[in-house]
């Protein structure tokens, strides 16, 4: 009995509502949706030191998952889904459409990480993994990172 009030709060605290023009995601105050296409829309590439950089650096903290020599794996702070976990790579790549062949095994590394983190976190069922690139793209942020969303259905288009 008490196993299936567990299951249920569980399954109350992951569900995501929306209302018109906003979205809220497990207690998340209310966030616009558009927000983070403006934010790209204003965003600047070449502009450093980045939040991201920032993060590793840890003049900002973050709820840190997972780190190695060459990537971290941290919460989203304006989480999209019931779990939203960014990854990035430690060397500062602006955009994945200005990778090199030389971060062929980088890029490579964080997939796998993407993938064994999205499997610790319970994502079995499936997740999606999401990179952003420029302003149409909607990437905000000039620090190459994955998405990881998941946790509930997620629809399709998704743009």
């Amino acid at each position: 009995m008490a196993a299936a009030i567990v299951a249920a709060a569980l399954r109350v605290t992951r569900r995501v509502t929306v209302t018109t023009g906003y979205l809220q995601v497990r207690g998340a105050s209310r966030v616009p949706e558009r927000d983070e296409v403006s934010k790209a829309q204003e965003a600047v590439s070449g502009v450093a030191p980045t939040i991201f950089s920032r993060i590793i650096d840890r003049s900002i903290p973050a709820d840190i998952l997972y780190e190695d020599q060459q990537c971290l794996v941290f919460r989203d702070v304006a989480p999209q889904a019931p779990v939203h976990l960014l990854v990035i790579p430690k060397k500062p790549i602006p955009r994945i459409s200005q990778a090199e062949e030389q971060d062929k095994q980088l890029l490579g590394h964080l997939l796998l990480v993407a993938t064994q983190t999205a499997k610790a976190e319970g994502l079995g069922d499936g997740y999606r993994l999401v990179i952003n690139d420029g302003k149409l793209g909607a990437q905000s942020v000039y620090h190459l990172h994955l998405h990881i969303l998941g946790g509930r259905q997620l629809g399709w288009p998704p743009g």
